[in-house]
Protein backbone atom coordinates (compact mmCIF):
# COMPACT_ATOMS: atom_id res chain seq x y z
CA UNK A 1 0.00 0.00 0.00
CA UNK A 2 1.55 3.29 -1.12
CA UNK A 3 0.95 6.82 0.13
CA UNK A 4 0.78 10.15 -1.72
CA UNK A 5 0.00 13.68 -0.64
CA UNK A 6 -2.31 14.17 -3.63
CA UNK A 7 -3.96 11.56 -5.85
CA UNK A 8 -5.36 12.91 -9.13
CA UNK A 9 -7.86 10.66 -10.87
CA UNK A 10 -7.97 11.29 -14.62
CA UNK A 11 -5.18 12.39 -16.94
CA UNK A 12 -7.16 14.75 -19.15
CA UNK A 13 -6.42 18.46 -19.38
CA UNK A 14 -7.86 19.28 -15.93
CA UNK A 15 -5.81 16.56 -14.27
CA UNK A 16 -2.66 17.65 -16.08
CA UNK A 17 -3.12 21.30 -15.13
CA UNK A 18 -3.93 20.44 -11.50
CA UNK A 19 -0.73 18.39 -11.30
CA UNK A 20 1.39 21.07 -12.98
CA UNK A 21 -0.01 23.70 -10.60
CA UNK A 22 0.78 21.57 -7.55
CA UNK A 23 4.31 20.86 -8.80
CA UNK A 24 4.88 24.57 -9.44
CA UNK A 25 3.88 25.22 -5.82
CA UNK A 26 6.37 22.71 -4.49
CA UNK A 27 3.97 19.81 -3.89
CA UNK A 28 5.66 16.95 -5.71
CA UNK A 29 4.41 13.87 -3.82
CA UNK A 30 1.55 13.36 -6.25
CA UNK A 31 0.30 10.79 -8.75
CA UNK A 32 -2.08 10.97 -11.74
CA UNK A 33 -4.05 7.75 -12.27
CA UNK A 34 -5.33 7.35 -15.83
CA UNK A 35 -7.34 4.36 -17.07
CA UNK A 36 -6.38 4.80 -20.74
CA UNK A 37 -3.08 4.11 -22.45
CA UNK A 38 -2.42 7.83 -22.96
CA UNK A 39 -3.04 11.11 -21.21
CA UNK A 40 -5.28 13.71 -22.81
CA UNK A 41 -8.89 12.60 -22.38
CA UNK A 42 -10.78 14.39 -25.15
CA UNK A 43 -7.51 15.78 -26.49
CA UNK A 44 -7.56 12.64 -28.59
CA UNK A 45 -5.83 11.72 -31.84
CA UNK A 46 -6.14 8.41 -33.67
CA UNK A 47 -3.80 6.94 -36.25
CA UNK A 48 -5.71 5.70 -39.30
CA UNK A 49 -3.56 3.77 -41.77
CA UNK A 50 -0.76 6.25 -42.63
CA UNK A 51 -2.71 9.30 -41.49
CA UNK A 52 -4.21 10.61 -38.28
CA UNK A 53 -7.36 12.31 -37.09
CA UNK A 54 -8.33 14.36 -34.07
CA UNK A 55 -11.59 12.89 -32.85
CA UNK A 56 -12.19 14.84 -29.63
CA UNK A 57 -11.39 18.54 -29.28
CA UNK A 58 -10.36 20.05 -32.61
CA UNK A 59 -9.17 23.44 -31.39
CA UNK A 60 -9.45 25.88 -28.52
CA UNK A 61 -10.06 29.59 -28.02
CA UNK A 62 -8.60 31.94 -25.41
CA UNK A 63 -10.38 34.40 -23.14
CA UNK A 64 -8.41 34.22 -19.89
CA UNK A 65 -5.01 35.83 -19.19
CA UNK A 66 -3.71 32.54 -17.75
CA UNK A 67 -4.33 30.61 -20.95
CA UNK A 68 -3.11 33.49 -23.10
CA UNK A 69 0.22 33.43 -21.26
CA UNK A 70 0.58 29.68 -21.81
CA UNK A 71 -0.51 29.95 -25.44
CA UNK A 72 2.38 32.34 -26.12
CA UNK A 73 4.76 29.78 -24.61
CA UNK A 74 3.22 26.92 -26.59
CA UNK A 75 3.46 28.92 -29.83
CA UNK A 76 7.11 29.68 -29.14
CA UNK A 77 7.80 26.01 -28.40
CA UNK A 78 6.18 25.03 -31.72
CA UNK A 79 3.49 22.90 -30.04
CA UNK A 80 0.49 24.78 -31.43
CA UNK A 81 -0.49 27.10 -34.26
CA UNK A 82 -3.25 29.55 -35.06
CA UNK A 83 -5.63 27.64 -37.31
CA UNK A 84 -8.49 30.03 -38.17
CA UNK A 85 -11.01 32.37 -36.59
CA UNK A 86 -11.83 36.01 -35.94
CA UNK A 87 -12.23 37.73 -33.47
CA UNK A 88 -11.28 34.69 -31.36
CA UNK A 89 -8.46 32.72 -33.00
CA UNK A 90 -8.85 28.94 -33.04
CA UNK A 91 -5.59 27.33 -31.93
CA UNK A 92 -4.73 23.71 -32.58
CA UNK A 93 -1.80 21.37 -31.97
CA UNK A 94 0.59 20.99 -34.89
CA UNK A 95 0.81 17.20 -34.45
CA UNK A 96 -2.72 16.38 -33.29
CA UNK A 97 -4.38 17.46 -30.06
CA UNK A 98 -3.10 14.46 -28.10
CA UNK A 99 0.47 15.59 -28.77
CA UNK A 100 -0.24 18.83 -26.89
CA UNK A 101 -1.49 16.83 -23.88
CA UNK A 102 1.63 14.66 -23.95
CA UNK A 103 3.88 17.72 -24.12
CA UNK A 104 2.12 19.28 -21.13
CA UNK A 105 2.30 16.05 -19.11
CA UNK A 106 5.88 15.15 -19.98
CA UNK A 107 7.44 15.68 -16.51
CA UNK A 108 4.44 14.54 -14.45
CA UNK A 109 4.16 11.28 -12.44
CA UNK A 110 1.47 9.26 -14.21
CA UNK A 111 0.19 5.69 -13.95
CA UNK A 112 -1.41 4.76 -17.29
CA UNK A 113 -3.69 1.77 -17.93
CA UNK A 114 -4.76 1.96 -14.28
CA UNK A 115 -8.41 2.02 -13.29
CA UNK A 116 -9.86 3.21 -9.99
CA UNK A 117 -12.72 1.16 -8.55
CA UNK A 118 -13.60 3.23 -5.47
CA UNK A 119 -12.67 6.08 -3.17
CA UNK A 120 -13.17 5.83 0.59
CA UNK A 121 -13.12 8.69 3.07
CA UNK A 122 -12.00 7.26 6.41
CA UNK A 123 -13.23 8.92 9.57
CA UNK A 124 -9.86 9.96 10.98
CA UNK A 125 -7.24 8.53 8.69
CA UNK A 126 -6.17 9.23 5.11
CA UNK A 127 -8.34 8.89 2.05
CA UNK A 128 -8.17 5.53 0.31
CA UNK A 129 -8.21 4.87 -3.42
CA UNK A 130 -8.73 1.26 -4.47
CA UNK A 131 -7.65 0.13 -7.93
CA UNK A 132 -9.22 -2.60 -10.05
CA UNK A 133 -6.25 -4.86 -9.33
CA UNK A 134 -6.93 -4.62 -5.58
CA UNK A 135 -4.01 -2.30 -4.84
CA UNK A 136 -4.73 0.61 -2.49
CA UNK A 137 -3.22 4.09 -2.42
CA UNK A 138 -3.60 6.39 0.58
CA UNK A 139 -3.73 10.17 0.14
CA UNK A 140 -4.24 13.41 2.04
CA UNK A 141 -6.19 15.00 -0.81
CA UNK A 142 -7.87 13.62 -3.93
CA UNK A 143 -8.76 15.49 -7.10
CA UNK A 144 -11.28 13.71 -9.34
CA UNK A 145 -11.33 14.98 -12.93
CA UNK A 146 -13.41 12.19 -14.49
CA UNK A 147 -16.80 13.20 -16.00
CA UNK A 148 -19.29 13.80 -13.17
CA UNK A 149 -21.36 10.60 -13.77
CA UNK A 150 -18.17 8.53 -13.58
CA UNK A 151 -17.01 10.45 -10.52
CA UNK A 152 -20.29 9.54 -8.78
CA UNK A 153 -19.65 5.83 -9.26
CA UNK A 154 -16.29 6.22 -7.50
CA UNK A 155 -17.75 8.10 -4.55
CA UNK A 156 -20.61 5.92 -3.23
CA UNK A 157 -19.87 6.84 0.39
CA UNK A 158 -19.31 10.54 -0.26
CA UNK A 159 -22.37 12.75 -0.57
CA UNK A 160 -22.33 15.07 -3.57
CA UNK A 161 -25.96 16.01 -4.11
CA UNK A 162 -25.04 19.30 -5.81
CA UNK A 163 -23.63 17.30 -8.74
CA UNK A 164 -26.35 14.68 -9.21
CA UNK A 165 -28.26 16.80 -11.72
CA UNK A 166 -25.30 17.07 -14.13
CA UNK A 167 -25.97 15.04 -17.28
CA UNK A 168 -23.99 14.73 -20.49
CA UNK A 169 -24.92 14.42 -24.14
CA UNK A 170 -22.98 11.81 -26.14
CA UNK A 171 -21.26 12.44 -29.46
CA UNK A 172 -20.53 10.07 -32.33
CA UNK A 173 -17.58 10.84 -34.58
CA UNK A 174 -17.04 9.10 -37.88
CA UNK A 175 -13.47 9.09 -39.25
CA UNK A 176 -12.95 8.41 -42.93
CA UNK A 177 -9.90 8.02 -45.16
CA UNK A 178 -10.30 9.36 -48.70
CA UNK A 179 -8.12 8.31 -51.61
CA UNK A 180 -8.06 11.87 -53.02
CA UNK A 181 -8.58 15.41 -51.75
CA UNK A 182 -11.90 16.22 -50.12
CA UNK A 183 -14.02 19.22 -51.03
CA UNK A 184 -14.12 20.45 -47.42
CA UNK A 185 -13.10 24.11 -47.85
CA UNK A 186 -9.76 25.41 -46.53
CA UNK A 187 -8.57 25.51 -43.80
CA UNK A 188 -10.29 22.14 -43.34
CA UNK A 189 -13.10 23.02 -40.94
CA UNK A 190 -16.81 23.45 -41.65
CA UNK A 191 -19.54 24.04 -39.04
CA UNK A 192 -22.19 25.91 -41.05
CA UNK A 193 -24.71 24.86 -43.71
CA UNK A 194 -24.38 21.21 -42.75
CA UNK A 195 -26.99 18.44 -42.99
CA UNK A 196 -29.36 18.01 -40.01
CA UNK A 197 -27.68 16.33 -37.05
CA UNK A 198 -24.14 17.24 -38.13
CA UNK A 199 -22.11 19.52 -35.85
CA UNK A 200 -18.86 19.88 -37.80
CA UNK A 201 -16.72 18.32 -40.54
CA UNK A 202 -12.91 18.43 -40.41
CA UNK A 203 -10.31 17.55 -43.05
CA UNK A 204 -7.11 16.70 -41.15
CA UNK A 205 -4.93 16.86 -44.23
CA UNK A 206 -5.96 20.48 -44.78
CA UNK A 207 -5.67 21.04 -41.03
CA UNK A 208 -2.02 20.02 -41.39
CA UNK A 209 -1.77 17.02 -39.06
CA UNK A 210 -2.28 14.11 -41.48
CA UNK A 211 -0.20 13.00 -44.46
CA UNK A 212 -3.28 11.32 -45.91
CA UNK A 213 -6.78 12.74 -46.43
CA UNK A 214 -8.72 11.90 -43.27
CA UNK A 215 -12.09 13.48 -42.54
CA UNK A 216 -13.92 13.53 -39.18
CA UNK A 217 -17.69 14.01 -39.09
CA UNK A 218 -19.12 15.06 -35.71
CA UNK A 219 -22.78 14.42 -34.97
CA UNK A 220 -24.81 16.53 -32.53
CA UNK A 221 -25.73 15.44 -29.02
CA UNK A 222 -29.41 15.00 -29.92
CA UNK A 223 -28.60 12.91 -32.99
CA UNK A 224 -26.16 10.75 -31.04
CA UNK A 225 -28.50 10.31 -28.08
CA UNK A 226 -31.30 8.98 -30.28
CA UNK A 227 -28.99 6.37 -31.79
CA UNK A 228 -26.93 5.50 -28.74
CA UNK A 229 -28.20 1.90 -28.51
CA UNK A 230 -27.67 1.09 -32.19
CA UNK A 231 -24.82 -1.09 -33.45
CA UNK A 232 -21.60 0.65 -34.50
CA UNK A 233 -21.94 -0.47 -38.13
CA UNK A 234 -25.44 1.01 -38.38
CA UNK A 235 -24.32 4.34 -36.93
CA UNK A 236 -21.19 4.49 -39.08
CA UNK A 237 -23.20 3.81 -42.25
CA UNK A 238 -25.42 6.81 -41.49
CA UNK A 239 -22.44 9.08 -40.83
CA UNK A 240 -20.70 7.84 -43.99
CA UNK A 241 -23.55 9.27 -46.07
CA UNK A 242 -22.50 12.69 -44.76
CA UNK A 243 -18.81 12.06 -45.47
CA UNK A 244 -19.65 11.08 -49.05
CA UNK A 245 -20.97 14.59 -49.66
CA UNK A 246 -17.38 15.82 -49.41
CA UNK A 247 -15.68 13.22 -51.61
CA UNK A 248 -15.44 15.10 -54.86
CA UNK A 249 -15.54 13.54 -58.32
CA UNK A 250 -13.86 10.16 -58.64
CA UNK A 251 -13.03 10.04 -54.94
CA UNK A 252 -13.64 7.04 -52.65
CA UNK A 253 -13.68 6.21 -48.96
CA UNK A 254 -11.05 3.56 -48.28
CA UNK A 255 -11.43 3.24 -44.50
CA UNK A 256 -14.08 4.15 -41.92
CA UNK A 257 -13.99 4.12 -38.11
CA UNK A 258 -16.31 5.25 -35.32
CA UNK A 259 -15.63 6.90 -31.98
CA UNK A 260 -18.34 6.98 -29.30
CA UNK A 261 -17.98 9.73 -26.71
CA UNK A 262 -20.45 8.87 -23.95
CA UNK A 263 -19.76 12.07 -21.99
CA UNK A 264 -19.09 14.61 -24.74
CA UNK A 265 -20.66 17.79 -23.39
CA UNK A 266 -22.44 18.66 -20.17
CA UNK A 267 -26.06 19.71 -20.60
CA UNK A 268 -25.73 21.98 -17.59
CA UNK A 269 -22.64 23.64 -16.06
CA UNK A 270 -21.52 24.30 -12.48
CA UNK A 271 -20.72 27.95 -11.73
CA UNK A 272 -17.70 27.12 -9.61
CA UNK A 273 -14.27 25.89 -10.79
CA UNK A 274 -14.47 22.88 -8.44
CA UNK A 275 -16.64 21.30 -5.75
CA UNK A 276 -15.23 20.02 -2.44
CA UNK A 277 -16.79 16.89 -0.93
CA UNK A 278 -16.38 14.39 1.88
CA UNK A 279 -15.25 14.60 5.48
CA UNK A 280 -13.11 17.74 5.91
CA UNK A 281 -13.76 18.36 2.19
CA UNK A 282 -10.65 16.46 1.16
CA UNK A 283 -12.13 15.19 -2.12
CA UNK A 284 -12.37 17.70 -4.93
CA UNK A 285 -14.21 17.22 -8.23
CA UNK A 286 -13.24 19.43 -11.18
CA UNK A 287 -13.22 19.41 -14.99
CA UNK A 288 -14.58 21.24 -18.01
CA UNK A 289 -18.13 21.39 -16.58
CA UNK A 290 -16.87 23.50 -13.64
CA UNK A 291 -16.75 27.12 -14.77
CA UNK A 292 -15.39 30.14 -12.97
CA UNK A 293 -18.15 32.45 -11.77
CA UNK A 294 -17.36 35.18 -14.31
CA UNK A 295 -16.89 32.81 -17.26
CA UNK A 296 -18.32 34.74 -20.24
CA UNK A 297 -18.57 31.77 -22.61
CA UNK A 298 -20.82 29.85 -20.22
CA UNK A 299 -20.14 26.42 -21.72
CA UNK A 300 -17.79 23.46 -21.43
CA UNK A 301 -14.64 23.68 -23.53
CA UNK A 302 -10.84 23.29 -23.51
CA UNK A 303 -10.36 26.52 -21.57
CA UNK A 304 -12.88 25.64 -18.84
CA UNK A 305 -11.06 22.33 -18.26
CA UNK A 306 -7.71 24.14 -18.19
CA UNK A 307 -8.88 26.79 -15.69
CA UNK A 308 -10.73 24.29 -13.50
CA UNK A 309 -7.57 22.19 -13.15
CA UNK A 310 -5.48 25.22 -12.20
CA UNK A 311 -8.05 26.38 -9.63
CA UNK A 312 -8.27 22.90 -8.10
CA UNK A 313 -4.48 22.65 -7.89
CA UNK A 314 -4.24 26.05 -6.24
CA UNK A 315 -6.92 25.19 -3.69
CA UNK A 316 -5.34 21.86 -2.76
CA UNK A 317 -1.90 23.47 -2.41
CA UNK A 318 -3.39 26.12 -0.15
CA UNK A 319 -5.07 23.47 2.04
CA UNK A 320 -1.95 21.29 2.32
CA UNK A 321 0.32 24.16 3.23
CA UNK A 322 -2.09 25.20 6.00
CA UNK A 323 -2.97 21.68 7.15
CA UNK A 324 -1.66 19.26 9.75
CA UNK A 325 -3.61 16.26 8.39
CA UNK A 326 -1.47 13.12 8.48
Amino acid sequence: MSKKEVIIIGGGLSGIMAAKTLMDKGITDIIIIEKSRSVGGRLATRRIQNGKADHGAQFFTVRSPELQTDVEKWLQAGWIKRWFGNPYPRYTSVNGMNALAKNLAEALPIELNTKVSSIRDGRDGPLEVELDNGEKILGKQIIVTAPVPQAHTLLPEIEGTELKHITFAPCFVGMFTFDKDSIVPAPGHKDEQLPPGVERVVDHHKKGISSTVTVSVYMTGDWSKKRFDLEDDTILAEIQKVAELYLGEGNQIVDAQLKRWKYAEAEEVVRSPYVELGRNQRVMVCGDVFLREKDEAGRTRFESAYLSGISAGERVAEKLKGSSIV
